[in-house]
């Protein structure tokens, strides 16, 4: 007889689930886990955004100052006081985008998840993804142990 994930994943020592937690829960949370993952995913590209910004600008400036040298100067004005240093959004940088992000949504989706995994899950992470595990995995086959402990003991 197949034992259940819950089962299973508490006897190979991957037992997040919480007594009395049933499965649309775990589900639930595990969806927004996922919902998470993508908003530090989102934040990740803002940073990439961010540091993008700053280098194209700074590269610019750089070609300004080569246009001057090469005998250009009205284009390197023009360049200078049009393009370096502009605000990429209306009135902000892309430090101000990314710290409005962190101190507003981002924390907030934070916050939330974090208050859900503690009232639900007793502030477990990854409930479903250690099911998942369980299922999934091949006992006895390398590369498909439980847990770096049972690694070691084989």
């Amino acid at each position: 007889m197949r034992m259940n994930a819950a089962a299973r994943a508490c006897e190979e020592g991957l037992d997040r689930r919480p007594e009395g937690v049933d499965d649309a829960t775990v589900e639930a949370v595990g969806r927004l886990s996922e919902a998470m993952e993508v908003v530090e995913v989102v934040r990740g590209h803002l940073y990439s955004a961010h540091r993008l910004s700053g280098t194209a600008d700074l590269t610019l400036g750089e070609a300004v100052v080569l246009l001057r040298k090469a005998g250009h100067a009205d284009l390197a004005d023009r360049m200078d006081t049009e393009l370096v240093g502009r605000n990429v959004i209306a009135g902000r940088w892309t430090f101000q985008v990314v710290e409005d992000y962190d101190d507003g949504y981002y924390a907030d989706f934070r916050r939330l998840e974090e208050l859900v995994r503690n009232e639900l899950l007793a502030g477990r992470r990854h409930v479903y993804e250690a099911e998942m595990k369980t299922e999934r995995r091949s006992p006895g086959r390398r590369g498909h142990e439980a847990t770096p402990a049972e690694l070691a003991q084989s």
